[in-house]
Protein backbone atom coordinates (compact mmCIF):
# COMPACT_ATOMS: atom_id res chain seq x y z
CA UNK A 1 0.00 0.00 0.00
CA UNK A 2 1.42 3.30 -1.17
CA UNK A 3 1.35 6.21 0.98
CA UNK A 4 1.15 8.28 -2.22
CA UNK A 5 -2.64 6.77 -3.01
CA UNK A 6 -4.10 6.40 0.51
CA UNK A 7 -5.62 9.11 2.25
CA UNK A 8 -4.21 10.08 5.57
CA UNK A 9 -4.51 13.49 7.83
CA UNK A 10 -2.49 16.16 6.44
CA UNK A 11 -1.51 19.41 8.43
CA UNK A 12 -0.57 22.18 6.70
CA UNK A 13 0.87 24.48 9.11
CA UNK A 14 1.41 28.41 8.43
CA UNK A 15 2.75 30.91 10.59
CA UNK A 16 0.16 32.83 13.99
CA UNK A 17 -2.36 34.95 12.27
CA UNK A 18 -2.28 33.10 8.19
CA UNK A 19 -4.93 30.34 8.56
CA UNK A 20 -7.99 32.03 7.40
CA UNK A 21 -5.62 32.76 4.17
CA UNK A 22 -4.26 29.75 3.69
CA UNK A 23 -7.58 28.00 4.43
CA UNK A 24 -9.12 29.93 1.49
CA UNK A 25 -6.63 28.92 -0.63
CA UNK A 26 -7.27 25.07 0.36
CA UNK A 27 -10.87 25.78 -0.38
CA UNK A 28 -9.85 27.07 -3.53
CA UNK A 29 -7.86 24.02 -4.36
CA UNK A 30 -10.80 22.21 -4.20
CA UNK A 31 -10.27 20.40 -0.84
CA UNK A 32 -12.46 20.66 2.36
CA UNK A 33 -10.76 21.75 5.49
CA UNK A 34 -11.63 19.37 8.29
CA UNK A 35 -10.61 21.48 11.02
CA UNK A 36 -8.89 25.29 11.87
CA UNK A 37 -6.29 26.09 14.70
CA UNK A 38 -3.83 29.08 15.40
CA UNK A 39 -1.18 28.30 12.92
CA UNK A 40 -2.83 25.68 10.13
CA UNK A 41 -5.18 23.83 8.93
CA UNK A 42 -5.97 20.17 8.68
CA UNK A 43 -7.67 17.97 6.44
CA UNK A 44 -7.87 14.39 4.06
CA UNK A 45 -5.36 13.81 1.21
CA UNK A 46 -2.98 11.49 -0.26
CA UNK A 47 0.83 12.09 -0.46
CA UNK A 48 0.07 12.78 -4.08
CA UNK A 49 -2.82 15.64 -3.67
CA UNK A 50 0.18 16.97 -0.77
CA UNK A 51 2.28 17.56 -4.02
CA UNK A 52 -0.16 19.83 -4.79
CA UNK A 53 -0.80 21.81 -1.74
CA UNK A 54 3.12 22.34 -1.79
CA UNK A 55 3.15 23.64 -5.22
CA UNK A 56 0.19 25.63 -5.26
CA UNK A 57 0.11 27.13 -1.49
CA UNK A 58 1.43 30.84 -0.87
CA UNK A 59 0.64 31.10 2.72
CA UNK A 60 1.69 27.55 3.94
CA UNK A 61 4.76 26.57 5.80
CA UNK A 62 5.23 23.51 5.98
CA UNK A 63 2.44 20.47 4.67
CA UNK A 64 2.38 17.38 6.65
CA UNK A 65 1.44 14.00 6.24
CA UNK A 66 0.20 11.76 9.91
CA UNK A 67 2.41 7.99 9.81
CA UNK A 68 0.98 7.27 13.45
CA UNK A 69 -0.22 9.02 16.61
CA UNK A 70 0.70 7.53 20.49
CA UNK A 71 1.27 8.01 23.65
CA UNK A 72 4.93 8.67 24.86
CA UNK A 73 5.98 9.54 28.91
CA UNK A 74 9.77 9.58 27.74
CA UNK A 75 12.28 9.52 24.96
CA UNK A 76 12.28 5.91 25.56
CA UNK A 77 8.84 5.48 24.68
CA UNK A 78 8.87 7.83 21.81
CA UNK A 79 12.08 4.76 20.54
CA UNK A 80 9.94 2.13 21.13
CA UNK A 81 6.93 3.32 19.53
CA UNK A 82 8.77 4.34 16.46
CA UNK A 83 11.41 1.25 16.17
CA UNK A 84 8.11 -0.68 15.34
CA UNK A 85 6.70 1.27 12.66
CA UNK A 86 7.37 -0.13 9.23
CA UNK A 87 10.37 2.81 7.74
CA UNK A 88 11.67 0.71 5.03
CA UNK A 89 7.84 1.49 3.37
CA UNK A 90 8.34 4.89 3.65
CA UNK A 91 12.09 5.70 3.06
CA UNK A 92 14.49 4.03 0.22
CA UNK A 93 17.45 2.16 0.73
CA UNK A 94 20.61 4.19 0.99
CA UNK A 95 18.72 7.34 1.78
CA UNK A 96 18.98 10.54 3.21
CA UNK A 97 16.63 11.91 6.02
CA UNK A 98 16.40 14.53 8.51
CA UNK A 99 14.53 14.93 11.84
CA UNK A 100 11.97 17.94 12.81
CA UNK A 101 10.21 17.93 16.17
CA UNK A 102 8.10 20.40 18.20
CA UNK A 103 8.66 19.23 21.70
CA UNK A 104 6.96 19.97 24.66
CA UNK A 105 7.61 17.43 27.28
CA UNK A 106 8.58 18.02 31.45
CA UNK A 107 11.43 15.12 30.65
CA UNK A 108 12.97 16.66 27.69
CA UNK A 109 15.15 20.25 27.76
CA UNK A 110 16.68 19.79 24.75
CA UNK A 111 14.26 19.23 21.54
CA UNK A 112 17.98 17.96 19.97
CA UNK A 113 17.86 14.71 21.79
CA UNK A 114 14.29 13.62 21.17
CA UNK A 115 15.02 14.20 17.50
CA UNK A 116 18.14 11.85 18.33
CA UNK A 117 15.95 9.06 19.70
CA UNK A 118 13.71 9.35 16.60
CA UNK A 119 16.75 9.20 14.55
CA UNK A 120 17.77 6.44 16.35
CA UNK A 121 14.70 4.48 16.23
CA UNK A 122 14.12 4.63 12.01
CA UNK A 123 17.96 3.99 11.68
CA UNK A 124 17.84 0.78 14.09
CA UNK A 125 14.59 -0.89 12.21
CA UNK A 126 15.84 0.07 9.07
CA UNK A 127 19.47 -1.82 9.54
CA UNK A 128 17.69 -4.65 10.87
CA UNK A 129 15.30 -4.87 8.03
CA UNK A 130 17.14 -3.74 4.87
CA UNK A 131 20.62 -4.37 6.19
CA UNK A 132 21.63 -1.03 5.16
CA UNK A 133 22.17 2.46 7.03
CA UNK A 134 20.55 5.85 5.75
CA UNK A 135 22.52 9.25 5.66
CA UNK A 136 20.68 11.60 8.13
CA UNK A 137 21.60 15.30 9.19
CA UNK A 138 20.18 18.63 9.52
CA UNK A 139 20.10 20.02 5.98
CA UNK A 140 16.32 19.08 4.98
CA UNK A 141 17.54 18.31 1.13
CA UNK A 142 16.35 14.88 1.55
CA UNK A 143 12.87 13.10 3.14
CA UNK A 144 12.27 14.80 6.44
CA UNK A 145 10.31 12.99 9.31
CA UNK A 146 8.07 15.66 11.89
CA UNK A 147 8.16 15.08 15.51
CA UNK A 148 4.62 16.76 17.35
CA UNK A 149 5.13 15.75 21.55
CA UNK A 150 3.39 17.38 23.75
CA UNK A 151 2.72 16.26 27.19
CA UNK A 152 2.74 12.25 26.96
CA UNK A 153 0.84 12.96 23.36
CA UNK A 154 3.18 11.94 20.44
CA UNK A 155 2.17 12.11 16.60
CA UNK A 156 4.93 11.15 13.60
CA UNK A 157 4.63 12.55 10.63
CA UNK A 158 6.17 12.65 6.62
CA UNK A 159 7.08 16.45 6.24
CA UNK A 160 6.11 16.50 2.45
CA UNK A 161 7.99 19.81 1.98
CA UNK A 162 11.26 20.08 3.88
CA UNK A 163 12.06 23.51 3.46
CA UNK A 164 9.63 25.92 4.34
CA UNK A 165 6.69 27.05 1.79
CA UNK A 166 6.94 30.10 3.27
CA UNK A 167 9.93 31.11 1.48
CA UNK A 168 8.87 30.90 -2.09
CA UNK A 169 12.17 30.82 -3.73
CA UNK A 170 12.66 33.64 -6.14
CA UNK A 171 14.34 36.36 -3.94
CA UNK A 172 17.87 36.37 -3.99
CA UNK A 173 18.39 39.53 -2.08
CA UNK A 174 16.05 39.99 0.91
CA UNK A 175 16.94 43.81 1.73
CA UNK A 176 17.18 45.73 5.22
CA UNK A 177 14.04 43.76 7.65
CA UNK A 178 12.08 41.81 4.82
CA UNK A 179 8.87 40.18 5.33
CA UNK A 180 8.18 36.65 4.37
CA UNK A 181 6.61 35.56 1.44
CA UNK A 182 3.86 34.30 2.89
CA UNK A 183 3.17 37.05 5.11
CA UNK A 184 3.51 39.31 2.31
CA UNK A 185 0.80 37.09 0.28
CA UNK A 186 -1.52 37.11 2.83
CA UNK A 187 -1.77 40.86 3.53
CA UNK A 188 -2.18 41.00 -0.18
CA UNK A 189 -5.14 38.35 -0.10
CA UNK A 190 -6.24 40.55 2.66
CA UNK A 191 -7.00 43.73 0.97
CA UNK A 192 -9.77 44.61 -1.45
CA UNK A 193 -7.17 44.59 -4.52
CA UNK A 194 -9.44 43.51 -7.14
CA UNK A 195 -5.97 42.41 -9.42
CA UNK A 196 -6.75 44.48 -12.20
CA UNK A 197 -6.40 47.86 -11.26
CA UNK A 198 -3.26 49.44 -10.31
CA UNK A 199 -1.08 48.71 -7.44
CA UNK A 200 0.79 51.00 -6.11
CA UNK A 201 3.39 50.29 -3.55
CA UNK A 202 5.68 53.22 -2.77
CA UNK A 203 8.97 52.03 -0.14
CA UNK A 204 8.90 49.35 -2.49
CA UNK A 205 12.66 47.69 -1.04
CA UNK A 206 13.64 44.43 -2.04
CA UNK A 207 10.45 44.57 -4.31
CA UNK A 208 8.45 41.66 -2.56
CA UNK A 209 4.95 43.04 -1.95
CA UNK A 210 5.32 44.31 -5.94
CA UNK A 211 6.56 40.50 -6.65
CA UNK A 212 3.75 39.14 -4.88
CA UNK A 213 1.24 41.34 -6.13
CA UNK A 214 2.04 40.11 -9.20
CA UNK A 215 2.62 36.83 -9.50
CA UNK A 216 -0.84 36.65 -7.41
CA UNK A 217 -2.27 38.76 -10.59
CA UNK A 218 -1.36 36.61 -12.98
CA UNK A 219 -2.07 33.27 -10.78
CA UNK A 220 1.73 32.52 -11.25
CA UNK A 221 2.44 30.04 -7.64
CA UNK A 222 5.33 29.48 -5.47
CA UNK A 223 6.02 25.99 -7.10
CA UNK A 224 7.30 27.64 -10.33
CA UNK A 225 10.67 28.66 -8.50
CA UNK A 226 11.43 25.50 -6.63
CA UNK A 227 12.77 22.13 -8.12
CA UNK A 228 13.76 20.06 -4.80
CA UNK A 229 10.76 18.82 -2.06
CA UNK A 230 10.55 16.59 0.82
CA UNK A 231 7.93 14.12 -1.10
CA UNK A 232 10.28 13.75 -3.80
CA UNK A 233 12.87 11.49 -1.51
CA UNK A 234 10.28 8.86 -0.12
CA UNK A 235 9.39 5.63 -1.49
CA UNK A 236 7.16 5.06 -4.49
CA UNK A 237 7.70 8.77 -5.56
CA UNK A 238 6.13 9.32 -8.83
CA UNK A 239 8.15 11.86 -10.54
CA UNK A 240 5.36 11.52 -13.11
CA UNK A 241 2.91 12.90 -11.59
CA UNK A 242 4.52 15.92 -10.15
CA UNK A 243 5.82 16.66 -13.78
CA UNK A 244 1.79 16.86 -14.54
CA UNK A 245 1.08 18.87 -11.29
CA UNK A 246 4.34 21.17 -12.19
CA UNK A 247 2.73 21.29 -16.18
CA UNK A 248 -0.50 22.38 -14.62
CA UNK A 249 0.98 25.42 -12.70
CA UNK A 250 2.42 27.13 -16.58
CA UNK A 251 -1.06 26.54 -17.98
CA UNK A 252 -2.60 28.02 -15.15
CA UNK A 253 -0.97 31.05 -15.77
CA UNK A 254 -3.04 34.35 -16.86
CA UNK A 255 -2.27 37.17 -18.61
CA UNK A 256 -3.33 40.66 -17.44
CA UNK A 257 -2.35 43.36 -20.27
CA UNK A 258 -4.32 46.28 -18.81
CA UNK A 259 -2.48 45.89 -15.04
CA UNK A 260 0.17 48.32 -13.21
CA UNK A 261 1.97 47.72 -10.81
CA UNK A 262 4.42 50.60 -9.76
CA UNK A 263 6.96 50.26 -7.16
CA UNK A 264 9.14 53.08 -5.76
CA UNK A 265 12.11 53.62 -3.20
CA UNK A 266 14.32 56.16 -2.43
CA UNK A 267 17.23 54.38 -2.45
CA UNK A 268 19.45 53.52 -5.89
CA UNK A 269 20.37 49.89 -4.11
CA UNK A 270 16.81 49.30 -2.94
CA UNK A 271 15.96 49.76 -6.82
CA UNK A 272 18.81 47.42 -8.58
CA UNK A 273 18.20 44.54 -5.90
CA UNK A 274 14.14 44.86 -6.34
CA UNK A 275 14.67 44.74 -10.26
CA UNK A 276 16.93 41.14 -9.44
CA UNK A 277 14.48 39.72 -7.20
CA UNK A 278 11.58 40.75 -10.03
CA UNK A 279 13.55 39.31 -13.11
CA UNK A 280 13.96 36.02 -10.56
CA UNK A 281 10.76 35.54 -10.36
CA UNK A 282 10.22 36.40 -14.24
CA UNK A 283 7.50 39.40 -12.94
CA UNK A 284 9.99 42.56 -14.02
CA UNK A 285 8.30 43.15 -17.12
CA UNK A 286 5.28 43.76 -14.79
CA UNK A 287 6.48 46.08 -12.74
CA UNK A 288 7.06 49.95 -13.18
CA UNK A 289 10.20 50.66 -10.98
CA UNK A 290 11.22 53.95 -10.12
CA UNK A 291 13.71 55.99 -7.69
CA UNK A 292 12.15 58.94 -5.79
CA UNK A 293 10.57 59.95 -2.35
CA UNK A 294 7.62 58.32 -1.51
CA UNK A 295 5.34 61.19 -1.86
CA UNK A 296 6.58 61.31 -5.77
CA UNK A 297 5.20 58.10 -6.30
CA UNK A 298 2.61 58.39 -9.54
CA UNK A 299 -0.86 56.99 -8.69
CA UNK A 300 -2.70 56.61 -11.80
CA UNK A 301 -6.37 59.04 -11.64
CA UNK A 302 -9.26 57.23 -12.39
CA UNK A 303 -8.44 54.01 -11.73
CA UNK A 304 -9.77 52.98 -7.89
CA UNK A 305 -6.69 50.18 -7.28
CA UNK A 306 -4.62 50.16 -3.91
CA UNK A 307 -1.96 51.79 -2.89
CA UNK A 308 0.53 49.94 -0.11
CA UNK A 309 3.15 50.75 2.14
CA UNK A 310 5.42 48.79 4.78
CA UNK A 311 7.27 51.73 6.20
CA UNK A 312 9.78 51.12 9.19
CA UNK A 313 8.20 50.36 12.80
CA UNK A 314 11.00 51.89 14.69
CA UNK A 315 12.80 50.19 17.44
CA UNK A 316 14.92 53.09 19.80
CA UNK A 317 13.27 56.35 21.05
CA UNK A 318 15.57 58.46 18.09
CA UNK A 319 14.10 56.57 15.03
CA UNK A 320 10.81 56.57 16.46
CA UNK A 321 10.90 60.65 16.83
CA UNK A 322 12.17 60.52 13.40
CA UNK A 323 9.40 58.66 11.98
CA UNK A 324 6.63 60.38 13.27
CA UNK A 325 6.72 62.99 10.39
CA UNK A 326 7.31 60.01 8.00
CA UNK A 327 4.28 58.56 9.09
CA UNK A 328 2.21 62.07 8.89
CA UNK A 329 3.76 62.34 5.30
CA UNK A 330 2.40 59.14 4.69
CA UNK A 331 -1.38 60.56 5.40
CA UNK A 332 -0.67 63.53 3.18
CA UNK A 333 0.51 61.51 0.41
CA UNK A 334 -2.69 59.18 0.49
CA UNK A 335 -5.01 62.16 1.35
CA UNK A 336 -3.88 63.99 -1.40
CA UNK A 337 -2.46 61.96 -4.20
CA UNK A 338 -4.83 58.97 -3.22
CA UNK A 339 -8.39 59.63 -3.88
CA UNK A 340 -10.55 57.07 -5.27
CA UNK A 341 -8.12 54.10 -3.77
CA UNK A 342 -7.77 52.17 -0.91
CA UNK A 343 -5.25 52.97 1.34
CA UNK A 344 -2.78 50.08 3.33
CA UNK A 345 -0.22 50.56 5.59
CA UNK A 346 1.55 47.78 7.31
CA UNK A 347 2.75 48.29 10.62
CA UNK A 348 4.28 47.17 14.16
CA UNK A 349 4.08 49.92 15.89
CA UNK A 350 0.56 51.69 16.29
CA UNK A 351 1.35 54.70 18.02
CA UNK A 352 3.42 55.84 15.27
CA UNK A 353 0.28 54.50 12.74
CA UNK A 354 -2.06 57.56 14.45
CA UNK A 355 0.52 60.19 13.05
CA UNK A 356 -1.14 59.48 8.92
CA UNK A 357 -3.99 61.06 10.60
CA UNK A 358 -6.80 59.22 9.01
CA UNK A 359 -9.58 56.78 10.77
CA UNK A 360 -8.53 53.21 9.76
CA UNK A 361 -11.59 51.68 7.99
CA UNK A 362 -10.22 47.82 8.69
CA UNK A 363 -7.06 46.50 11.57
CA UNK A 364 -6.30 43.49 10.00
CA UNK A 365 -3.93 40.99 12.26
CA UNK A 366 -0.87 39.60 11.38
CA UNK A 367 2.56 38.57 13.18
CA UNK A 368 5.74 39.57 11.73
CA UNK A 369 7.99 37.52 12.82
CA UNK A 370 7.44 38.29 17.14
CA UNK A 371 6.35 41.42 15.94
CA UNK A 372 2.33 42.50 16.25
CA UNK A 373 1.35 43.90 13.12
CA UNK A 374 -1.72 45.58 11.95
CA UNK A 375 -2.46 45.92 8.56
CA UNK A 376 -4.89 49.13 8.26
CA UNK A 377 -7.03 49.97 5.54
CA UNK A 378 -8.04 53.20 4.71
CA UNK A 379 -11.17 54.11 2.01
CA UNK A 380 -9.81 57.38 0.25
CA UNK A 381 -12.52 59.02 -0.89
CA UNK A 382 -12.65 60.31 -4.51
CA UNK A 383 -13.50 63.69 -3.59
CA UNK A 384 -10.25 64.28 -1.42
CA UNK A 385 -7.86 65.17 -3.98
CA UNK A 386 -9.61 68.19 -5.41
CA UNK A 387 -10.76 69.47 -1.77
CA UNK A 388 -7.25 69.35 -0.58
CA UNK A 389 -5.96 71.14 -3.86
CA UNK A 390 -8.68 74.18 -3.40
CA UNK A 391 -7.88 74.09 0.48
Amino acid sequence: MSLYTTKGTVTITCNKRLTPFLEQEVKELGFTVEETFVTGVRLNATLNECIRLNLNLRCASQVLYSLKQFEALDADEIYSNLNTYPWETVLPDNGYFSITSNVQNETINNGMFANLRVKDAVVDRLREKTGTRPSSGAELTGAVIHLFWKNENAEIFVDTSGDSLARHGYRKIPGRAPMLEALVSATILASKWDRKSPFINPMCGSGTVAIEAALIATNSRPGLFRDNYAFMHLRGFDEAVYLEERGRLEKQIIEVPELRILATDLSDMAIVNARKNAKAAGVEDMIEFRVCDFADTEVPEGAAGVVYMNPEYGLRLGEIEALEETYGRIGDFMKQKCGGYFGYVFTGNLELAKKIGLKAKRRIEFYNSTIDCRLLEYELYAGTRDVRKLA
